[in-house]
């Protein structure tokens, strides 16, 4: 496991932008959260994500937290198509640096020092046509988020 994982990251990342590339348009209109904290606000997000052909994705969000905050996500990550070989169903895992919790929210997210912390969001999610998909991100032990995409 640990020879694949040093594999990944010798791998020559300028490859595969070229061909079967897609930009992705990213919003969420609604988090739920899971507890019912008074200073929780509506969360907005909007982002975007270049995803090549083997699935590898980068990406950024912005977003206002639950606190009100402005906040982004920049991230990399990896897209699984056709999860239990259902074709229109599909996985996201993507790990990055995560800003904008700041006094007094600062910790509501873990390791947080001057706003900065790592973050890592699972998604699964449903392609609806060639172009639109819907998905929802786990969020920790906090919220879920219903994200809806254009493809690019």
């Amino acid at each position: 496991m640990l020879s694949g994982i040093a594999n990944w990251f010798r791998q020559d990342w300028s490859t595969g932008w070229e061909s079967g590339s897609t930009v992705r348009l990213m919003t969420s209109p609604y988090t739920y959260h899971f507890s019912r904290d008074p200073d929780h606000k509506q969360v907005y997000m909007i982002g975007l994500e270049r995803q090549r052909s083997d699935g590898f994705t980068v990406g950024g969000t912005f977003f206002r937290n639950s606190f009100g905050q402005p906040s982004t996500y920049l991230y990399i990550g990896q897209r699984f198509d056709r999860i239990a070989g259902v074709g229109a169903l599909f996985g996201q895992l993507t790990g990055g640096l995560l800003y904008g919790y700041k006094d007094p929210y600062e910790n509501k997210v873990p390791l947080n020092f001057r706003g900065f912390s790592p973050g890592l969001v699972p998604s699964i999610g449903w392609k609806f046509t060639p172009m639109y998909s819907a998905q929802v991100d786990i969020l920790g032990n906090s919220a879920v988020m219903f994200q809806f995409s254009a493809d690019f």
